[in-house]
């Protein structure tokens, strides 16, 4: 309402908040999703799992853990109650409901939400070069937490980074994810430095 953008994370986040007021339980996402989700997860002490990107993946592993909700951050929420696909309009409808529920405002929601700054970035990468890579950006980062479920994901406490090939197009994507933008962009350019 005040002409704010707020980004394509967002719904799966404002989504899994309103879900996990009325069920607790195991959620699901895809290893691109914003920490929001974890965040929110850790909140109600539910667990949290990531999947590689892609639908299919996540509803996988929902349908296997019994998850209570999952998604992907790209504005897809997944809830079992209603199918295990990404679902544009129970998107609306549980955002809806949850405005209406809270009596608030699309900031008041956003605000309740603990915020991150995402970075999304991309390079070509042959795929002979992509193993070697990969390695090269886990000597770089030495002694983080790590796992290459979908590429290379690696955590720390207050930011991630993600370099996995595109399912789409030669190239890889670079995401990284911290609480300023400067700190996600830096992760990306030192990635795109060591190309």
């Amino acid at each position: 309402e005040h002409g704010r953008y707020i980004g394509e994370e967002y719904t799966l986040a404002i989504t899994l908040r309103h879900r996990l007021k009325s069920a607790a339980g195991p959620v699901v996402v895809n290893c691109a999703t914003s920490r929001m989700s974890a965040d929110l997860a850790a909140e109600k002490n539910c667990d949290f799992v990531l999947s590689a990107v892609g639908e299919a993946n996540v509803t996988n592993k929902m349908i296997a853990l019994e998850a209570v909700y999952g998604g992907e951050g790209n504005g897809g929420p997944i809830d079992p109650r209603v199918g295990y696909v990404r679902d544009s309009f129970v998107a609306m409808a549980q955002i809806l409901d949850s405005l209406a529920g809270e009596n608030a405002k699309v900031s008041q929601l956003v605000d309740a939400i603990p915020r991150y700054e995402i970075v999304k970035d991309k390079a070509e990468v042959s795929k002979e070069r992509l193993s070697s890579l990969l390695v090269e950006i886990r000597e770089h980062f030495a002694d983080v937490d790590y796992n290459t479920d979908d590429g290379l994901r690696l955590n720390w406490d207050d930011a991630w980074l993600l370099v996995r090939a595109s399912n789409t197009e030669p190239i890889i994507r670079i995401i990284a994810e911290a609480k300023t933008v400067e700190q996600a962009s830096s992760l990306c350019q030192q990635v795109i430095q060591l190309i």
